[in-house]
């Protein structure tokens, strides 16, 4: 655990407004009362007695907290990073972390002399544990599978909101992802279903990077813009790889193809030893292959997920977003998120290729 990586969901709540970490303290929603001891229940349903706006040393532990990122992953944006990197890399180290640390380590944790802990480890008996070993209180987030479009997400942005004093700030944040989700679906809501063409979504990052068999049903995204999966019938929920064979036999279906940016270090190899990767492709055929900024690079980004879902839009309906810039839409949602429009920043990362694009076919992964 390390508090370097720091959850994304405190900094889309916290830092825009007020940024605090290890001894600053931060400011109340407009009230001179004393804090008092409230009890509140957590995303997992835990009882958990907290002060509101009380707290000034937070430490996160969640499945992305590392002292090292493993290195499939550098250059890849992770736009917290970019605008918070110096502070976190003042913050000292509180443990491992990461996928394989199945428990917090109390030890590193107390040595760090946290007020409150921030968790995604939805165990109740281990957060219990961790509690009454560190004596402080630990709260637990869920952001559920639809990620920044979930119920889960929402309730954990609130339930920050209370913890950390910062209400208002909880309440203007939803209300920007509800508007700008109601946007994409105002626009899209009343296309015909047999004008919508079929769109193959690939390289959605899962436990680590992947490549063009990585796909997704129930994707997200596509259900807010109203967008038809080309993919259907597979027998498990969320991402998932796909055998090949199925992969040439959607082909001739795929009418736009989406390439997550994350996927292409690993598809580039494999393109190379077979250029005849994706003859079956309808959109690869037809040049309506288009290149999505990395959200879900070992954690999800939240304000990245949300540009996807305008760019995945603007493809496959371009005549009803001709009035969306996506330089400018990413500037906006990064501002809103975290305090700085960042959309060239983001572009310059290794991994983002130039940023969201229609890419040649002919020459992208050559």
């Amino acid at each position: 655990m390390n508090t370097k990586r720091v959850l994304a969901l405190v900094l889309a709540l916290m830092m825009t407004l007020t940024l605090f970490g290890c001894g600053e303290k931060p400011a109340e929603d407009g009230t001179d009362d004393a804090p008092k001891t409230v009890t509140i229940t957590d995303m997992i349903g835990r009882q958990v007695e907290i002060v509101p706006g009380s707290y000034q040393r937070v430490e996160d532990i969640d499945n992305t907290t590392l002292e090292e990122r493993p290195k499939m992953f550098d250059g890849v944006a992770r736009p917290y990073v970019m605008v918070y990197g110096d502070t976190f890399a003042a913050l000292p180290s509180c443990g491992v972390g990461g996928p394989n640390a199945q428990a917090a380590e109390a030890e590193k944790i107390l040595s760090c002399t946290p007020d409150i802990i921030v968790s995604e480890y939805e165990d109740t008996d281990k957060a219990e544990a961790l509690q009454q070993q560190v004596g402080v209180p630990v709260i637990t987030l869920r952001t559920g599978v639809d990620g920044v479009f979930s119920e889960d997400f929402s309730g954990s942005i609130t339930l920050l909101g209370q913890v950390f004093g910062k209400e208002t700030r909880a309440s203007e944040l939803l209300a920007f992802v509800s508007a700008e989700t109601a946007d994409i679906q105002a626009r899209t809501a009343g296309i015909a279903e047999d004008s919508k063409p079929a769109v193959y979504i690939c390289g959605l990052g899962n436990w680590g990077t992947t490549n063009h068999l990585m796909t997704i049903e129930s994707y997200s995204t596509f259900t807010v813009a109203n967008i038809k999966n080309t993919v259907s019938g597979l027998s498990a929920k969320g991402v998932q790889p796909i055998e090949a064979e199925k992969f040439t036999a959607l082909g001739p279906d795929m009418d736009i193809m989406l390439i997550d940016a994350a996927a292409v270090k690993n598809i580039k190899p494999l393109y190379a030893e077979d250029n005849g990767l994706f003859d079956s492709c309808k959109a690869w055929q037809e040049g309506k292959v288009y290149l999505q900024m990395a959200y879900n690079a070992y954690y999800t980004n939240y304000e990245i997920a949300l540009a996807n879902a305008w760019f995945s839009a603007k493809c496959v309906y371009p005549e009803q977003f001709t009035d969306i810039d996506m330089t400018e839409k990413l500037n906006e949602i990064t501002g809103a998120f975290l305090g700085k429009g960042i959309a060239e920043e983001i572009y310059r990362m290794p991994n983002s290729f130039g940023g969201y694009q229609q890419i040649d076919t002919a020459t992208f992964f050559a």
